[in-house]
């Protein structure tokens, strides 16, 4: 699971720079000057102009871009995923396929027949990767492609997934998200759920991948201390906190779960997430 996260698009345009040389001879007559002069005054008049048209051209795009980007937010927020990957793919930038590695593993696992979703996971994957590639800087990208080779170990089973390396691919992939931004919320909430599964994985796995309790907890904590009103976030931390908390945890999980169920759904993936919201409250508030 994700947290519904948009970042601003960022554009990297390139300028036509024109360059033009003039040689002046020594000891030539005022009049070769002021031809100089003239040549270089319409030589600058004629960059200027292409500066401008350049920049017109870039802005143009820029927009274009930007509305392309938005018009695939929209799609994600009204729940056409599919419609969303396709725009945001479509881009070939980070912030795009970053957009549609996302939508792609939400369609995924809420709306794709069991049998193709292993196949959307596969493709989110490859837009992570490209993510990346397109800027290593971006700790939206790195999340979510964290995210899509999470969802895809779901559809291989834990062991397998262990075997293939995927853990710890996972996790050094957080680890890069939380190196752009320590303050990142989702990836924080993402690797507490991260070392609670090599918790429970058992003791090998523990012992390779250096998960555990302590550190699943303090990354909860500090997704929760950051986005306190993130449905994903109360809903993730509440999923684990039993296991994490022997004693009180099955307590405070109600708590957050009761409080996530109070918050509006902002978008058709914050829908899914609601009802995930209460079907675990219901679970949990019945007979242990």
């Amino acid at each position: 699971m994700i947290l519904t996260r948009f970042v601003h698009l960022t554009v990297v345009g390139g300028f036509l720079l024109l360059a033009a040389g003039i040689a002046v001879v020594a000891g030539a007559d005022a009049q070769s000057r002021a031809d100089a002069r003239s040549i270089d005054d319409a030589q600058s008049d004629a960059n200027a102009r292409s500066d401008a048209d350049t920049q017109s051209s870039v802005d143009a795009q820029s927009g274009a871009d930007a509305r392309s980007i938005d018009d695939a937010r929209i799609a994600f927020e009204e729940g056409r995923f599919l419609e969303a990957a396709d725009l945001a793919e479509a881009l070939g930038t980070s912030v795009g396929y970053a957009l549609a590695a996302q939508s792609l593993a939400v369609h995924g696992h809420y709306v794709a027949a069991s049998d193709d979703r292993k196949g959307f996971f596969e493709r989110a994957m490859k837009l992570g990767e490209e993510a990346v590639r397109a800027d290593s800087t971006n700790q939206e990208a790195y999340y979510q492609s964290a995210h899509a080779v999470g969802r895809y170990a779901l559809t291989v089973g834990t062991f397998t997934a262990l075997r293939r390396g995927l853990a710890g691919r996972v996790r050094g992939l957080l680890e890069n998200a939380l190196a752009m931004d320590p303050d990142f919320a989702d990836a924080h909430m993402a690797f507490g759920g991260w070392h609670a599964g090599i918790a429970r994985a058992g003791r090998v796995a523990r012992f390779l991948y250096k998960g555990n309790r302590e550190s699943a907890v303090i990354h909860f904590e500090r997704a929760l201390e950051l986005a306190p009103d993130s449905m994903i976030v109360l809903l993730e931390y509440a999923l684990n906190l039993p296991e994490l908390d022997r004693e009180g945890g099955r307590e405070r999980a109600v708590a957050l779960l009761s409080k996530a169920a109070g918050l509006p759904a902002r978008d058709a993936f914050e829908s899914f997430i609601q009802q995930d919201v209460l079907e675990a409250l219901a679970e949990l508030e019945g007979p242990p």
